[in-house]
């Protein structure tokens, strides 16, 4: 490599070393300071309004100069894989689900990371590139084997996500886990509804045993749950599937 070209990657590095982190780099000697700051503010104002408006909850709840604290830490520690300013809201989830050692603090709420998952999972799932099941005969439901839909996606969390924000927030997770089933329908829109622990394990069941009919579904969920009388299961699980069916979040695969 010749000079001038080394001598320009190094000044690149310098300034964005910088750009990410001013309070520990220092500005490049040989460029204007005031063209500098702008593209300082520009890269940090920018990241700030693109995130704080998908992580609005986790914003509230921090504290605008707790947030602030968090996302430079982000852009210095992270290196994004994507050039997409749409995906950079999952690096930021990923970076914290890295657990990285800045994090550890205590003074760090700890249901920060689910938070923030749950308040991305929306984002994603609104931008996901997945078609809706076609429509099938929900008289053959028990019949055949069920398929859940690439748009309805469950959700397991330790802390009650959904309520969390300034005034709620717990030190210790609730004694049984927040499910949840989040779903995009036809014309875009994101629903979140909370499920029971056999609504939530039932639909885990379709993508871990596809073969199996809905009938047998049922009867498995029971002797999973230890459940002696499946017959008033097999037709309250009817009904249930007979509603997600209706919803778009299952179908029959035939």
């Amino acid at each position: 490599m010749d000079k001038p070209t080394s001598d320009l990657a190094a000044r690149q590095q310098a300034l964005t070393a910088y750009l990410r982190d001013p309070e520990h780099c220092a500005m490049p000697e040989d460029m204007d300071p005031a063209r500098v700051e702008i593209y300082r503010e520009l890269v940090f104002d920018n990241l700030r309004s693109l995130l704080g408006n998908t992580f609005p909850v986790v914003r509230a709840l921090l504290g605008e100069q707790d947030w602030c604290r968090l996302l430079r830490m982000f852009l210095r520690e992270h290196r994004c894989a994507t050039p997409k300013f749409g995906e950079i809201a999952a690096e930021f989830v990923a970076w914290m689900a890295s657990a990285p050692a800045s994090l550890q603090d205590t003074r760090w709420p700890a249901f920060l990371l689910e938070l923030s998952h749950y308040e991305w999972i929306e984002m994603a799932l609104q931008q996901a590139d997945a078609e809706p099941l076609p429509a099938s005969d929900p008289d053959l439901l028990l019949a055949s084997p069920l398929r859940l839909s690439p748009l309805a996606w469950p959700l397991a969390y330790a802390w009650p996500v959904q309520r969390l924000g300034p005034a709620c927030r717990p030190t210790a997770p609730g004694e049984a886990p927040t499910l949840l089933l989040i779903r995009r329908d036809a014309d875009y829109r994101v629903r979140f509804s909370e499920l029971s622990p056999l609504a939530w394990r039932l639909l885990q069941r379709l993508e871990e045993f596809p073969e199996l009919t809905g009938r047998a579904q049922l009867h498995a969920l029971a002797q999973e749950a230890g459940l002696d009388d499946r017959d008033t299961l097999i037709a309250e699980g009817q009904r249930l599937l007979r509603q997600m069916h209706g919803q778009g979040i299952i179908g029959s695969a035939r």
